[in-house]
């Protein structure tokens, strides 16, 4: 399976995403920062991709200002 992730911050926005999304339902995890991506020390939101759509909702409504959501692919 394919997943996305969304880049915050800070982890106490992570955390708070992280909880938004379990709310509705979304199977959604904290991970740390894929490398290729950020060469910053953190964590991130893992989504399924089929969940990217939900995540930009959540996000929208949430407030939280976020670096981005990047699609991730199996190595």
């Amino acid at each position: 399976m394919e997943h996305a992730v969304i880049l915050v911050y800070s982890t106490s926005h992570a955390m708070r995403i992280e909880k938004l999304l379990a709310t509705r339902g979304t199977v959604c995890k904290l991970i740390p920062v894929p490398r290729h991506l950020s060469s910053d020390c953190g964590v991130c939101v893992r989504v399924s991709r089929a969940d990217i759509e939900t995540a930009r909702s959540v996000v929208a409504e949430s407030g939280i200002e976020i670096e981005g959501i990047h699609e991730i692919w199996p190595i």
